[in-house]
């Protein structure tokens, strides 16, 4: 997986996911709500054979964009390395 940033300023990140589908930038877009400081959060797939999906994130300019991002991102990797963990006890 590769990221591409193509806009970017304090309060406002678009980046591309290549190589991502809906499963990745969903989990993303809905992460993101769970910062109190972002405004908008979603993503938008031109056609899902041909391109990636680009992820919009904004904030009210409290937390930087990017910061808010890399923050969601974090807490993901946490779930998910507690459901492994859940699961290898099974």
């Amino acid at each position: 997986m590769e990221v591409k940033v193509l806009e970017e300023d304090k309060k406002l990140i678009n980046v591309e996911i290549i190589g991502e589908d809906h499963t990745l930038a969903d989990a993303l877009r809905q992460e993101l709500w769970n910062e109190a400081d972002v405004t908008i959060s979603g993503y938008n797939i031109e056609h899902p054979l041909v391109s990636n999906p680009v992820l919009t994130v904004e904030t009210s300019g409290k937390k930087e964009a990017r910061k808010a991002l890399f923050d969601a991102v974090d807490r993901l990797k946490k779930k998910n390395n507690e459901i492994l963990q859940k699961i290898q006890k099974i």
